[in-house]
């Protein structure tokens, strides 16, 4: 435990002793550190903290599971505390009930893994079925309602970018971030017309979990009001694309079924959208390579080689 996590600690919780700190794994956003604290009762809870002072992230996250608490039909943790203006800004919330979705999925055959996909599916169409009058950055709020900063899906897409980009190392790909904003930025016309609806922002595997066989989410804090066909890609990216697990391509046919089953359709432009959100998409591959790359047998110049061609295919489609 160090001091940024033990002030915060104490902070919260004064009068409680911690019996066990344990690790929730590896990150790529070092603008935040998450812990496992014990305490001497038993209880279990999770503590996140702001590395950089800036409790923006905590605060959205804080509103973001509050809204989603009262008002959608999607499992999200309690929240026992949580101070975004505090120096070391901090929100604590109790363990789940029920097994993270990473550790179902990495036991489990194929025929497990559909019936995880088909969930996972059927928890973001529920998720994209809270529309707004306008896209914009969550800025506060809570169960009575969201506050946004509203802007063009354009720009709010940008914006996510641009999030990306701060905890990125891209050294291998520096100007991958803004080549793709000029992408972007050149498709206004394609993305603005897109539904404004509630996404969570980073369907992954570790930001899953099961409770009564449904798939609830953890970590919204870079939630926002946006396109739901550029989340649906999203977690086609990161729930059946991942390099670190060997799945069956019939699981996208799953996953692309289960949604439309439970929204009565895929969302509006999912087609018409989908080469400018791959392009989007691909800076995880581009942006992280530092990350990523040394899980890969091959030379990091082979590997280099690769994603520097991949990105320019799915660039030279959208310009």
């Amino acid at each position: 435990m160090d001091e940024q996590v033990a002030d915060a600690l104490r902070r919260a919780f004064p009068d409680r002793e911690i019996a066990e700190v344990g690790s929730t794994g590896p990150s790529w956003n070092d603008l935040n550190r998450t812990v496992e604290l014990t305490f001497t009762d038993g209880e279990t809870i999770y503590l996140k903290i702001s590395t950089t002072g800036d409790g923006e992230r905590v605060a959205r996250e804080r509103s973001v599971i509050g809204y989603v608490a009262e008002n959608v039909d999607v499992p999200v943790p309690a929240i026992t505390a949580a101070e975004p203006e505090y120096e070391v800004p901090y929100l604590a919330t109790a363990a789940v009930d029920g097994d993270p979705l990473i550790r179902r999925w990495a036991d489990a055959n194929t025929e497990e893994r559909s019936t995880l996909v088909t969930e996972a599916a059927r928890t973001f169409a529920t998720l994209h079925a809270e529309r707004f009058d306008s896209h914009g950055r969550i800025v506060g709020g809570g169960p009575d309602g969201l506050a946004l900063e509203e802007g063009s899906w354009t720009d709010v897409l940008i914006g996510q970018i641009e999030q990306m980009r701060r905890i990125a190392p891209a050294e291998r790909f520096p100007n991958c971030f803004d080549a793709v904003i000029a992408a972007v930025e050149a498709n206004r016309e394609r993305l603005d017309g897109a539904p404004a609806a509630l996404l969570h922002g980073d369907p992954a595997h570790p930001n899953g979990f099961l409770t009564d066989g449904r798939v609830g989410l953890l970590d919204w804090e870079i939630a926002h009001v946006g396109d739901p066909a550029r989340e649906l890609h999203r977690a086609h990216r990161q729930l059946l694309g991942s390099q670190y697990f060997d799945v069956a391509d019939e699981l996208e046919a799953v996953l692309l079924d289960a949604y439309r089953e439970t929204a009565g359709s895929l969302p509006e432009g999912f087609e018409a959208r989908r080469e400018i959100y791959e392009a989007v998409g691909y800076l995880g591959r581009a942006g992280f390579f530092s990350k990523w790359a040394p899980d890969d047998e091959r030379p990091d110049e082979e590997l280099a080689a690769e994603v520097g061609a991949e990105m320019e295919r799915r660039l030279a489609k959208i310009r």
